[in-house]
Parts: C-alpha cells; sequence; structure tokens
C-alpha cells in the first residue's frame, strides 16, 4: 500500500524514544508499495539526525548509515508547485491548526493516500479527512 510518509515515524526506527507498534506494519508496507514524502522531508530527517549527533544520541557513522539505508527505500521526494505550497498548503495549515509542515497532509489530499505520522496534530487532521494511516495511533 503506497502512502505519505513523515519524518517523525520515519526518524522512529532510529531513535529508542520514538520507537512504535506501528513500526513493522509500516515498513512492511513501505517495502510493499513504497511512499511519498514532501520536499521538506529530506531537510527534516537530515536536521534531526545532525541533531541527534550533537546530542551524542547517534554517531556520525550511524548517521551515515541510517542515511544511506534510506536513500535505498522505495520513497518518492514529490515536488509541488510553488503556488501548490502558498495555496492548499498555506489552507491546511488554517483549518486544521497546523504548522507549514502541513505539506504532508497536503501531499496526503493531493495524492488519496493515508499520512503515516506520530504527531498529534496532523494525525487527526488526516484522520478528519478520511485519510489516516491505519495503523499508527
Amino acid at each position: 500500500m503506497e502512502f505519505v510518509l513523515d519524518a517523525s515515524v520515519t526518524l522512529s526506527r532510529y531513535f529508542r524514544d520514538e520507537t512504535t507498534e506501528a513500526g513493522a506494519p509500516l515498513r512492511d508496507s513501505l517495502l510493499a508499495g513504497g511512499a511519498f514524502v514532501p520536499s521538506l522531508w529530506p531537510i527534516e530527517v537530515g536536521n534531526a539526525l545532525v541533531v541527534a549527533t550533537r546530542k551524542g544520541c547517534i554517531s556520525s557513522a550511524e548517521r551515515w548509515r541510517i542515511c544511506e539505508t534510506l536513500s535505498t527505500l522505495p520513497i518518492e521526494i514529490d515536488s509541488p508547485a510553488p503556488a501548490s505550497v502558498r495555496g492548499a498548503t498555506a489552507d491546511s495549515t488554517i483549518s486544521h491548526g497546523l504548522t507549514v509542515y502541513a505539506s504532508y497532509l497536503e501531499l496526503a489530499v493531493r495524492k488519496g493516500l493515508p499520512l503515516a505520522t506520530l504527531d498529534r496534530s496532523p494525525a487527526a487532521a488526516a484522520r478528519s479527512v478520511g485519510l489516516g494511516f491505519p495503523s499508527v495511533p
């Protein structure tokens, strides 16, 4: 099953304090059908890995291994038109009380795919439009 993958779910696999029971079904869905991510995703994931390295949560070698692993997964980076970011994403941000990270929700709505996120507000917004991922709380 294809879905929209956010950074919280991506990183939950690599950080113990973020681990979730939904990890295995999500990984299976990713490997079976692939996932879409907004163009924000590589920056958000990269920043989290840099911060984790600085804090000593992971080593530089681990950071490189994670990046290498992520690059082999069937993840397609979506680059919406700037008008979409200003329009639909801004509308989602306002109507659901989200931040600019609403790009994940906008992508899910545009593709008609469920949103896999561990963040409560985007998860609630996705459920409200019928695009919640079944195994994510």
